[in-house]
């Protein structure tokens, strides 16, 4: 694998990491559906704000998320919709393996 190859793949590494995390997962999910701001990521989250700030700029710094300041308060909104998709995706994957795991069971 040359330089270019590995950087390419260093970097899709970099964005699956930042989604790593159920809590990060889960502020992408309710993103989807409009921007929010921190305080009401906060509530959803049941977090305090320092953590569930850590968790946005992890996801801010891969991409995934930008934000607006509105005089006190941040607002974030998805960058990047498209990571929705990679969601189906996993969620295909989970549906085969219960599928399997079922069809196991009944053999």
């Amino acid at each position: 694998m040359n330089a270019k190859t590995l950087a390419k793949y260093e970097e899709r590494a970099r964005i699956i990491k930042a989604m790593a995390h159920p809590t990060r997962l889960f502020m992408v999910d309710q993103l989807a559906k409009g921007e929010k701001c921190v305080c009401e990521l906060t509530k959803m989250v049941g977090a305090d704000t320092s953590t569930v700030s850590k968790h946005l700029s992890l996801l801010k710094n891969a991409g995934i998320v930008q934000d607006e300041k509105r005089g006190l308060m941040v607002f974030y909104k998805l960058r990047t919709p498209c990571v929705l998709k990679m969601f189906s995706c996993i969620e295909g994957v989970m549906k085969k393996k219960a599928e399997e795991a079922l069809a196991a069971l009944e053999a």
